[in-house]
Order: structure tokens, then C-alpha cells, then sequence
């Protein structure tokens, strides 16, 4: 585990809760670090939120990349966990790779979803920070719906995560799984838990900035708007719209003019 993942592992020995939240750019990003968070998450979720994509499938490697070094130029210093996208670690070689290209773009750990406690050892082995995902896996599971609902599936659930615990994991997202579980595993992990939807028990938590800012066209139960972004966006720009076709922007304020001496040379240069 490197000295910045040890840092969140020391604050759940200690009980604090930190918190995570996403950026895909490099102004919101610095705004997040001056506002508190501790974490910025570069989520595949870049590909539904910024650029149209119709599923999280459709984010590749060069999206990622781009993203990631887009967020490390806003927030030079703080901790960056980047999605590995979809059908990117495949293989342990496969993973290393991917993981090689994000660290190169400033991510401090790699994201993946599922149990592949081999992939995590692998990773760890060549000295990268680890954050696993289960629960909904949107790169792999058809529809967003909750998970673990039963005492079976809430059963693998546990033991998938203590398997990744075990290969050595420096987090692990709990996505929209009963409070109840995400609290058992909480307890039951040395890594510490990032919740979204899963209750308040996990060591942190993570929105999309989208969803908490109500940028978006939809809403969740595990989300809570903040700002209503979208609305007030809307609006400023139906604004300017009304004055640039009214003739009110730009105002005598809004631009400059040339000096006397200037103007009167620049005239007499096109007479």
C-alpha cells in the first residue's frame, strides 16, 4: 500500500469518515479540493455524464487518459482513482498495461469492478494502488438495479469481498447494495469502503458531481441534489440569449474602444 492509500486506511482504523466524489475536468476538480473533498474519482461514468456516450461500455482507455491528466492539471496534488474501462483487464498483463496508462496520466490508484482477486495481486505486485467495485457493475451488468437483495446474493457478495480484502485491495466502492451488507463488510475489511448507495456505514462516500449538482436529466434514491446546477444553467443562458437577440449584450461595458489619437490615424490610414 502506498503512503497516500495508508493515509484513508489509518482514518477507518480511527473512524473518520473522507469523502469522494468525481470530476472529469480540470476546473471542477480544483473546485472539489477547495471545497473539502478528499478523493476525486475519474469514473467511467465520464462516458454517460460528458460525452453522450449511451453506456459505460463505450469508454475507452484514451478517454480515461484524457480525462484523468485533464483533473491532475486542476488538482495537482490531491488523490486520483481512475476507472479501467471496459474489456481492459482481461488478463493480468492486460490489466498492468491499462493501469500503466492511467498512472502515466496522473492516476494515484486503478479502478476495476468484480472479483478478480488474481487481477488485484497482480496489480499490487507491480506497486499500484488498488480500488475494487462490486454491487452494480455498470460495465457488466444489463440495467442499474440493486444487488445483494437476497441472503444468497447478499452471501457472494461478502465473499467476494473479503477474497479482494485478502489479495490486498487499497479500497472497494459498495454500489447500491442493503445497508445491512455494505455495514457487515465495512466491519469485516482491513481496505475501507466507498459507498453509493449502500447506507452510512461505509468508511466514505462517493456521488457522481452530475447527480449532486442536478446537471443531469435524472434522478436517483441514492443521490441527493445539492444545487439545482442544471435549472439555474438553463436559465442564464436563455438569458443571454434574450439579450444578444434584443440588442442588450454586449453593453458599453462589455468591449472597449481605440484611443482618439489611434482612431483618427486608423481613419485617415482607410479614407
Amino acid at each position: 500500500m502506498s503512503s497516500r492509500a495508508a493515509e484513508f486506511s489509518n482514518m477507518k482504523k480511527r473512524g473518520e469518515k473522507f469523502v469522494v466524489l468525481t470530476a472529469y475536468d480540470a476546473p471542477t476538480a480544483r473546485l472539489e479540493v477547495e471545497a473539502g473533498v478528499d478523493i476525486v474519482m475519474v469514473g467511467d461514468s465520464v462516458g454517460t455524464n460528458v460525452l453522450g456516450y449511451a453506456s459505460e461500455r463505450e469508454v475507452t482507455l484514451d478517454d480515461m487518459a484524457h480525462h484523468i491528466a485533464a483533473v491532475r492539471r486542476g488538482a495537482a496534488s490531491v488523490y486520483i482513482i481512475g476507472d479501467l474501462p471496459y474489456a481492459t483487464y482481461e488478463t493480468e498483463a492486460q490489466a498492468l498495461e491499462s493501469a500503466a496508462r492511467l498512472a502515466r496520466a496522473g492516476a494515484d490508484c486503478v479502478k476495476f469492478e468484480g472479483a478478480r482477486p488474481q487481477i488485484v495481486a497482480a496489480l499490487k505486485r507491480e506497486g499500484y494502488d488498488v480500488c475494487c467495485h462490486i454491487g452494480l457493475e455498470s460495465q457488466h451488468q444489463q440495467g442499474k438495479r440493486r444487488q445483494g437483495r437476497t441472503a444468497e446474493a447478499a452471501a457472494a457478495l461478502l465473499a467476494d469481498a473479503l477474497a479482494l480484502d485478502a489479495a490486498g485491495m487499497d479500497f472497494i466502492v459498495l454500489e447500491l447494495i442493503p445497508r445491512e451488507l455494505a455495514a457487515e463488510i465495512t466491519k469485516r475489511l482491513r481496505a475501507p469502503t466507498i459507498g453509493i448507495g449502500a447506507g452510512a456505514a461505509c468508511d466514505a462516500q462517493v456521488l457522481v458531481v452530475h447527480d449532486l449538482a442536478a446537471l443531469g436529466t435524472r434522478d436517483f434514491k441514492h443521490n441527493r441534489r445539492y444545487v439545482e446546477l442544471g435549472a439555474a444553467l438553463r436559465d442564464a443562458v436563455a438569458a443571454y440569449a434574450r439579450d444578444v437577440r434584443e440588442g442588450r449584450f454586449p453593453a458599453e461595458e462589455n468591449g472597449f474602444s481605440m484611443e482618439s489619437a489611434e482612431l483618427a490615424a486608423f481613419e485617415k490610414t482607410i479614407a
